[in-house]
């Protein structure tokens, strides 16, 4: 389990992968404001998940889809929101992700609270982008996208 300080305190920590670190979602949270600069994620079982800055390609990608979703989005913009990877997601199973790119539909972004538009948005997105690397396998960067838009059953 993972304590949080009563001050914060900075370490430098090397962690193999394979050691799972997990955290709550206040944890994860904190983690979060602390760490603006790193891109953190949380599994649905706790696990903490810190994706590593791309490299120059994979960030020239990045930005032609995102800016490709952007222009999209201001030409249907009354359809709803969309969001760059900075923008944090807490999925129902009770993960927390940033996709590389999202949007959300118009009524269920106006659904949520201005509480919930502020912090991470409680819910799953309609539409979901990730930027497969070369060092990526295809079926669990699939699993990874089914697992971000999926909407809990009713």
């Amino acid at each position: 389990m993972v304590q949080t300080p009563t001050q914060p305190t900075t370490i430098s920590l090397s962690v193999p992968t394979s050691v799972a670190l997990h955290v709550t979602h206040e944890q994860f949270e904190a983690l979060s404001q602390a760490n603006r600069d790193l891109r953190l994620e949380r599994t649905a079982q706790g696990e903490l998940i810190v994706n590593p800055p791309t490299g120059g390609n994979s960030g020239r990608r990045n930005r032609s889809i995102t800016g490709q979703l952007d222009r999209w989005f201001e030409e249907n913009e009354e359809l709803g929101e969309a969001f760059d990877s900075s923008t944090g997601f807490k999925l129902p199973n009770g993960a927390e992700c940033s996709p590389d790119a999202s949007w959300v539909s118009r009524q269920r972004w106006d659904n949520l609270t201005e509480e919930q538009q502020e912090g991470i948005i409680p819910l799953c997105p309609d539409f979901v982008i990730e930027l497969r690397s070369k060092s990526d396998n295809l079926r669990p960067l699939q699993k990874k996208m089914q697992q971000k838009t999926a909407r809990p059953h009713v």
